[in-house]
């Protein structure tokens, strides 16, 4: 018998997972994983051995020996690799750069999968991204797919940038969020899609309160049933 709940939401780039997942987990006390962080960490350590990625023993080794652990500090989320918080290092461009590019290796995956799977039996989670309900948590308590057009996450994303001073045509973007789309359906391991018993939120039309509190009716229903 399972200890503690699980929340999986999964979806496609610009959907708002991240930001619902936070404040989900918020509200009902829960922690949220942060994924995108664990990736980032383990990139942190790539860049610091100076990893050989030609060189798939020493990839495989290093995985073994690395450990993560997300926890929160007075509200605060820690990210802990190998019992020493580096949440200040992994923002870094270099820790970035290098987890998109070993995202792709096997090896790592299975190993973040591995470790998120355990902070899954150390207490109530919610976790985002793109094969959370299909394949880290495949038994979680509630499994969602939360998507949205793609002109209406262009455009999002579209804010985002010109925001921050970076003037990008939305065309682009959006054609850019389009290729993304058809990059994690068709990736080989864990590909980006909805799992079977995943309830669809399309935040299209939707404020982030609202999809908030979509969820949690959807999640308090189903524990209630249970």
């Amino acid at each position: 018998m399972k200890l503690y709940k699980s929340i999986a939401i999964d979806g496609p780039a610009g959907a708002g997972k991240s930001t619902i997942a936070k404040k989900i987990a918020n509200k009902l006390n829960y922690t949220y994983i942060d994924t995108g962080a664990m990736y980032r960490a383990m990139g942190l350590e790539f860049c610091r051995l100076k990893i050989d990625l030609n060189d798939e023993n020493t990839i495989y080794n290093t995985c073994s020996n690395i450990d993560i652990k997300i926890q929160y500090i007075n509200g605060e989320q820690q990210v802990i690799l190998n019992g020493e918080n580096v949440n200040s290092l992994i923002r870094t461009s270099e820790a970035g750069q290098m987890a998109s590019v070993i995202s792709i290796y096997k090896p790592v995956r299975l190993k973040l999968v591995e470790l998120q799977r355990k902070l899954s039996e150390e207490g109530n989670v919610i976790m985002d991204g793109r094969d959370i309900g299909t394949y880290v948590l495949p038994n979680a308590d509630l499994k969602i797919y939360l998507t949205a057009s793609i002109f209406e996450r262009a455009k999002r994303r579209w804010t985002e940038l010109l925001e921050k001073g970076e003037d990008i045509d939305l065309k682009r973007v959006e054609s850019e969020i389009e290729a993304r789309d058809n990059k994690d359906m068709n990736r080989e391991i864990a590909p980006l899609r909805k799992a079977e018993d995943a309830v669809v939120v399309d935040t299209s039309d939707l404020t982030i309160d609202e999809v908030v509190e979509k969820i949690i009716s959807i999640y308090t229903k189903r524990i209630e049933l249970d």
